[in-house]
């Protein structure tokens, strides 16, 4: 297993959280070899982070891909950092 870990700046929560729910998640989570997901955000809402869990460090790379591309395109974050780890543990 591999995962897709997100840092960004959040500009705005309201439209962020929309954005999530609407688009994000749902492309994210139908993307090959998805298994788990799970978006926080900081308390004030002005930074986030997320790790997507999927099969391969491939299929990682790849929606990692469609990650940055959505980010570039994007008003309300600013992607800060994106990597792909292994997942040497879980419980």
């Amino acid at each position: 297993m591999h995962a897709l870990v997100t840092r960004v700046t959040i500009h705005d929560a309201d439209r962020t959280r929309e954005m999530l729910n609407s688009q994000v998640v749902p492309g994210v989570s139908g993307a090959p070899g998805f298994q788990a997901g799970y978006w926080t955000w900081s308390e004030d809402g002005g930074n986030g982070v997320a790790m997507m869990i999927f099969d391969s460090a491939e299929n990682a790379r790849s929606a990692g891909d469609r990650v940055r591309s959505a980010a570039e395109s994007s008003d309300d974050v600013t992607l800060d950092e994106l990597e792909v780890r292994e997942v040497v543990a879980s419980a």
